[in-house]
């Protein structure tokens, strides 16, 4: 598949300012986040309730050290045709609940296999074992459903450390090819160079971390591409690798798109400070910086789902 010109640029100038695309990608090397003191009780913190949804309910075994949960909701039982959403980290009722308002039919599947992005990658170390998830997701399906159907779009979600699934996924040609639509929830990380030296004594962002979503957010910038790419960040600083807000000003610099400050409401009482938008790519930045506003980023994935398919 031949990359657009914009990303070809982008990438050339991500590189040219000192660092290497590794050959083979490896895992993220962040070290775990300073822990946050912080508390807060002024914002709402709305939660998805924890019950079962309705709908045909399966597990794929066959892949990861933790099942796939996997929901196709019961508004979307007598349809031929679906998307797939694949959600790393997080509650599997949180994906049920967006399957079941989503503007169309989805067949929803939750991945939650640990803590940390490297897990997440690593998961997804054997690049094969993407498409063939989604085939065996589609097999189960028509099985319950005891028709055919038809696959239309393939939609990648990641909550936190989630993001390196997605990461290692889209950094394989033919797996790229497969994808259709990517959302970040409050996950959008690198290292600092020198490790652990953050921007204001001097440290740089490691952009090759970066390569694989500003190739993406690149595509999706172009007025007759397919991709949508979405991303949600809070104002949290880890402190010991680069943030989701410094990850998404550098990705937005980067295409030169401006960030435009706003006061406005989010889902489930969230408030949202900026954005910054081109066509079908888009940075979403909310208020907060403690553990329950992080969570509110997971819980809110109904919500941006279907913002993300909108653009």
């Amino acid at each position: 598949m031949k990359r657009p010109d914009a990303a070809w640029l982008l990438m050339y100038s991500l590189l040219t300012v000192g660092f290497a695309y590794p050959a083979q990608e490896d895992s993220i090397k962040v070290a775990s986040q300073n822990p946050s003191p912080m508390t807060e009780s002024v914002r709402k913190h709305g939660r998805i309730e924890q019950k079962k949804h309705p709908g045909i309910a399966f597990e794929i075994r066959d892949f990861f050290s933790k099942p796939v949960q996997v929901l196709i909701p019961q508004k979307s039982t007598k349809s031929r045709t679906f998307d797939l959403l694949l959600h790393f980290n997080g509650a599997a009722f949180v994906t049920e609940h967006a399957a079941g308002n989503y503007r169309g039919d989805l067949i929803g599947a939750t991945l939650s296999v640990g803590s940390g992005s490297k897990i997440y990658n690593d998961a997804f170390q054997d690049t094969t074992k993407f498409l063939s998830l989604i085939d065996s997701i589609l097999a189960e399906a028509k099985t319950r459903l005891a028709r055919s159907i038809k696959l239309r779009r393939v939609i990648l979600s990641g909550f936190s450390a989630g993001y390196g699934a997605i990461r290692r996924i889209i950094s394989t040609e033919a797996n790229y090819a497969r994808v259709d639509a990517v959302l970040l929830l409050d996950g959008f990380h690198a290292g600092y160079i020198p490790d652990r030296k953050v921007l204001a004594e001097g440290g740089r962002i490691d952009s090759a971390d970066l390569l694989p979503y500003a190739r993406l957010a690149a595509d999706a910038m172009s007025k007759k591409s397919r991709k949508r790419f979405l991303i949600t960040h809070s104002e949290i600083f880890p402190g010991t690798f680069v943030s989701t807000t410094e990850a998404t000003d550098f990705l937005l610099q980067s295409l030169s798109i401006k960030r435009v400050p706003v006061l406005r409401w989010g889902p489930l009482g969230m408030q949202e400070l900026s954005y910054g938008r081109k066509n079908h790519f888009e940075v979403l930045g909310f208020a907060g910086n403690t553990a329950r506003d992080h969570v509110d980023h997971l819980h809110g994935l109904y919500w941006f789902l279907n913002r993300l398919l909108g653009l």
